[in-house]
């Protein structure tokens, strides 16, 4: 009897560099599904080398259909709690050596290049932006960006349109009439 056991994915992880400032936010982490108990244990893994054993975790029951009482990571087991009142797009864990960490939650159906940015803008040190915030920022930059990919769609259809022509030449700065013929 053979066992096939497919290899853990890394966690996928930005996190905000040592420096002196203190913002909202540690970094971001991008799941690849909604189920905690299979998400949790390579994220801990991973932050571990950073902040220490890994106890306890915080998240807001929305974005995860079933939120376990306990997970069982490398070594050790944590223990999740959840909360309504937090930041849905948040999950805060909790370690013996450093404290806290507070890392933006990106769903796991989001655009790469969407998640990119997030990653990017939670990482930033001295950010001030909440999770709720980035996150309301990347929808509606996701929302331009796609009007105007809608509308170079649309021109690229319709074969492009011509401008229209002018119907007074420009001279310098002010458009002046000039007659049709012009006499010397």
């Amino acid at each position: 009897m053979t066992t096939n056991l497919a290899p853990a994915l890394s966690a996928r992880l930005s996190l905000t560099p040592k420096t002196t400032l203190a913002g909202l936010l540690d970094g971001a982490w991008w799941p690849r599904s909604h189920d905690l108990a299979v998400e949790l244990p390579p994220l801990v893994d991973a932050l571990e080398e950073h902040f220490g054993r890994i106890t306890r975790v915080a998240v807001n029951p929305t974005r995860w259909p079933v939120v376990p009482h306990k997970v069982a990571v490398t070594g050790h087991t944590v223990h999740v709690g959840w909360f309504t009142e937090q930041d849905p797009d948040k999950m805060i864990l909790l370690s013996y050596t450093v404290g806290r960490c507070d890392l933006l939650v990106i769903p796991p159906e989001t655009e790469p290049a969407s998640a990119a940015r997030l990653m990017t803008a939670a990482a930033l040190p001295g950010s001030v932006l909440a999770a709720g915030a980035l996150m309301s920022d990347e929808a509606a930059t996701g929302r331009r960006m796609r009007d105007t990919r809608s509308s170079q769609d649309a021109w690229e259809t319709d074969g492009g349109a011509a401008p229209t022509p002018l119907r007074h030449p420009l001279i310098g700065a002010r458009m002046i009439p000039m007659p049709r013929h012009l006499r010397r």
